[in-house]
C-alpha cells in the first residue's frame, strides 16, 4: 500500500526519462572523456607533464587562452552594447542588423577563416590600409583575436538581449525622476541586472573561443612558438601518429578550460546571491 504522504512527480515517465538522459550524457560526453583519460594514462607522469610543459606546448597554452580571453573580454564589452542598441533603438535596417549577429553561427568556420585571412592580408580590402601603418593583422596573433571575437559575439548579445527587452523601464524612470544621472541609472540599476546575463556570454564566448580551430587555422600563419594555437598542435600531434602526446595536451587544455569555467560559474553565483533579494 502506498504512502499518502508520498510525492508524485511532476514529470510523467520520470524514470524512463532520466535514464535516457543519463545513457544519451554518457554516450555524447563521459565515455569520449573516459577514453581521452584512458590514453593519457598510458603515459607516466614524467612523460605527461614533460609534455605539457614543453616550451612548444606552453607557447601555444599561452597564446590559446591568453587570446581566447582578450577576445571573450572584447565581446562582453561590444556584445553589451550591440544588444543595447539592438533592443533600445529603432532605425533603418534593423532586422538585417539584428539577423546578421546570427551569421557566425551559420557560416562554415574554415569559410570565416578563410574570408577574415582573405580581407587582412596585406593585400585585402582591410588589410591594405593597415599594412602601411605596420599593424599586421593575417598571420599574427592578433589575426588569432579578430576569428575569436567573430565567433564569439553572437553567444554575448543573444544572452544579454532578452534580458534587456525584459527589464522593466519604470524602474530607469524611477531612478531618474530621484535625481540619478544617466550614467548612475545604467551603473547602478541597469548593468547589475544584466550582469549575470553578460558572465554568462562571456562564459560562452570563452568556451567557444578555446576550442576554435577552422576559423582560426587560416588566418594564424601557424608558426610554432608564435601563432600556433593548441588545438592546431594536437592535430599535429595526430598526423605524427603520437596519439597519447595528443591525449595528454587534450587532458591538460580540458582540465585548463575547468578551472576557468568553474571560476567563472562561482562569480555567476556569488553575484546573484548579492544581487537577489
Amino acid at each position: 500500500m502506498s504512502s499518502p504522504f508520498k510525492q508524485r512527480s511532476v514529470l510523467p515517465g520520470f524514470g524512463l526519462t532520466l535514464g535516457f538522459t543519463l545513457v544519451y550524457l554518457s554516450l555524447i560526453v563521459l565515455i569520449p572523456l573516459a577514453g581521452l583519460l584512458l590514453k593519457t594514462a598510458t603515459l607516466s607522469w614524467d612523460e605527461f607533464f614533460g609534455t605539457l610543459t614543453s616550451p612548444r606546448v606552453l607557447a601555444s597554452f599561452r597564446l590559446t587562452f591568453g587570446a581566447a580571453l582578450i577576445a571573450a573580454l572584447v565581446n562582453a564589452v561590444f556584445g553589451l552594447l550591440v544588444a543595447w542598441v539592438l533592443v533600445r533603438y529603432s532605425f533603418p535596417g534593423k532586422r538585417i542588423a539584428d539577423a546578421l549577429v546570427d551569421l557566425p553561427f551559420a557560416l562554415p568556420t574554415a569559410v570565416a577563416g578563410i574570408t577574415l585571412a582573405g580581407l587582412y592580408s596585406p593585400n585585402g580590402w582591410i588589410g591594405r590600409f593597415l599594412d602601411p601603418v605596420g599593424i599586421k593583422v593575417a598571420y599574427t596573433p592578433l589575426g588569432i583575436m579578430v576569428a575569436l571575437v567573430f565567433i564569439g559575439l553572437p553567444f554575448v548579445v543573444r544572452t544579454v538581449q532578452p534580458v534587456l527587452e525584459d527589464l522593466d523601464k519604470e524602474l530607469e524612470e524611477a531612478a531618474t525622476c530621484l535625481g540619478a544621472t544617466r550614467l548612475q541609472v545604467f551603473v547602478r540599476v541597469i548593468f547589475p541586472a544584466v550582469l549575470p546575463a553578460l558572465l554568462t556570454g562571456f562564459a560562452l564566448a570563452y568556451a567557444r573561443a578555446i576550442g576554435e580551430y577552422g576559423s582560426v587555422v587560416f588566418i594564424a600563419g601557424n608558426m610554432p612558438m608564435i601563432s600556433e594555437i593548441t588545438p592546431l598542435l594536437i592535430i599535429t600531434k595526430l598526423e605524427q601518429y603520437d596519439y597519447a602526446g595528443a591525449t595528454a595536451i587534450a587532458t591538460g587544455m580540458l582540465l585548463i578550460s575547468f578551472m576557468i569555467l568553474l571560476t567563472i560559474n562561482l562569480i555567476q553565483r556569488w553575484n546573484r546571491r548579492h544581487i537577489e533579494p
